[in-house]
């Protein structure tokens, strides 16, 4: 099997167990208070280094219930986290959730440039827009923004972000100490934006990196989410159950990208996967079962179904019952394209409260899991039929993560599907993303005026 292209690989850190994980914690490797131990992740971050990954990823939500899992009970804020990281670390990317929904542009530009800079053009954002309708509580609002209000805002507070990392052209600052001319003023950009949800007048009071602009990234499946990402993103976070699912999706967000007028290469797709390593297939689908039946507990499975559903509590349920199809109101706005398809599932296969809930926490089967050559051509497989450009991979459980690290990564090193070195020193570099040139260099080049930014209520200067 030969491949042109070459797999992008990803390490999602969620040490004490995230979402359907509830006993992860309890692996003797893992530290009970991991997600919030510094040395853990500096640790981790350099091995996924040395295999050379592309990236770490830190996911975050701000809502929590005591039933919501143990990494997020307990874990560290991302930014600061990836800041520690990038002094820790020389070449791996840094990528952080950071939501729309409850954020401003100028905060985010200004927190996401600073990690760009700390670590010389390695930093990613995560775009979301907080399905955890819990959240609003937390800033002082009733209730949640609808499903309208959460991808309008995200659309424009992106542009503006991105607008404000471009406050000072490259050039700006010749610190000439001769002439005692620190700043170009020319070279610095003013926003004066006015939109449908934020005004912001800028400018940004910090320079580019390296790599131009941080690279984006975004994760939402419903028809709102995938237009977002086609928009605005330069890297798709999914999930795919199959090669199936995953060619169709990828096939989707690059039609769509292409149809906004962008290069759908400039895209790069990493569903999250599960993958098991063992000496013979048959001995990696015992381990993968082995470990799925131990962290596996009815009770904590019901308590935390409710989570794509507001929170909405289903204990109140008679569990023989047929599935409560009226709790999908709860989920409007939740993460309601999720729970939407729970709901379709349950009436289509005309299941109880208590199958739902066992037919999505039982044991399944990954496509990723076998021996290490299986595994390989599973991956070769996926990445030659576009169904994805790399893989984010959770370190669950240590011993798997370093398995897969030492006996699959070598199969397809030396296969040419994975890079023997990092090709250059940004996060842009490594995933094979195009360099972002300022807008205004770009605009004074091309003679041209700039437009408006995308949700603008008046002209930007």
């Amino acid at each position: 099997m030969t491949t042109k292209r070459q797999l992008k690989l990803g390490a999602v850190l969620t040490p004490t167990g995230g979402p359907g994980h509830p006993y992860t914690w309890l692996d003797p490797e893992l530290p009970g208070d991991a997600s919030v131990d510094i040395d853990w992740y500096i640790k981790y971050a350099r091995i996924a280094e040395e295999a050379k990954f592309d990236l770490v990823f830190i996911v975050d939500s701000q809502f929590i219930t005591p039933d919501s899992p143990p990494h997020y009970l307990n874990r560290l804020e991302p930014l600061t986290l990836l800041s520690a990281l990038a002094v820790a670390t020389e070449n791996i990317g840094l990528v952080g959730t950071l939501t729309t929904s409850f954020n401003q542009p100028f905060n985010v530009a200004r927190r996401f440039a600073s990690l760009d800079l700390i670590s010389r053009g390695r930093a990613g954002w995560n775009v979301v827009t907080s399905g955890d309708s819990g959240t609003a509580g937390n800033y002082s609002l009733d209730e949640h923004y609808d499903y309208a209000t959460r991808y309008g805002k995200a659309s424009e507070h992106v542009e503006v972000v991105k607008a404000l990392w471009d406050s000072y052209e490259d050039d700006a600052f010749p610190r000439n100490k001769e002439t005692k001319e620190f700043l170009d003023p020319s070279k610095l950009h003013t926003l004066n934006h006015r939109g449908e949800y934020f005004s912001v007048v800028g400018p940004l009071n910090i320079e580019r990196s390296q790599q131009g602009q941080p690279v984006i990234f975004q994760a939402g499946d419903s028809e709102q989410g995938r237009d977002l990402g086609a928009q605005i993103a330069d890297g798709i976070f999914t999930h795919a159950p199959s090669f199936e699912a995953g060619a169709a999706f990828y096939a989707d967000i690059k039609g769509r990208a292409a149809a906004l007028g962008r290069n759908p290469d400039d895209i790069v797709i990493l569903p999250g996967v599960a993958v098991t390593v063992g000496d013979t297939d048959e001995d990696a689908r015992e381990i993968e079962r082995a470990t799925q039946l131990a962290d596996n507990n009815f009770d904590k499975s019901l308590n935390e179904f409710g989570r794509p559903f507001g929170w909405h509590d289903f204990r109140q349920y008679d569990l023989d019952a047929p599935f409560p199809v009226e709790a999908l109101k709860s989920a409007e706005n939740s993460f309601y394209t999720q729970a939407k398809k729970i709901t379709e599932l349950a009436v289509e296969r005309g299941l109880t409260l208590r199958q739902t809930v066992e037919a999505l926490s039982s044991p399944r089967l990954s496509p990723f899991t076998g021996s290490a050559e299986t595994v390989a051509d599973e991956l070769q497989r996926w990445l030659d039929g576009r169904a994805l450009d790399g893989i984010n991979i959770h370190i669950g459980h240590p011993a798997q993560f370093r398995r897969f690290v030492d006996e699959v990564l070598p199969i397809l090193r030396e296969r040419g599907v994975v890079r023997e070195d990092y090709e250059g020193t940004t996060l842009r570099d490594n995933l094979g993303l195009p360099f972002i040139e300022n807008r205004h260099t770009k605009a004074q080049r091309d003679g041209v005026a700039l437009a408006p930014l995308p949700g603008a209520l008046t002209p930007s200067i």
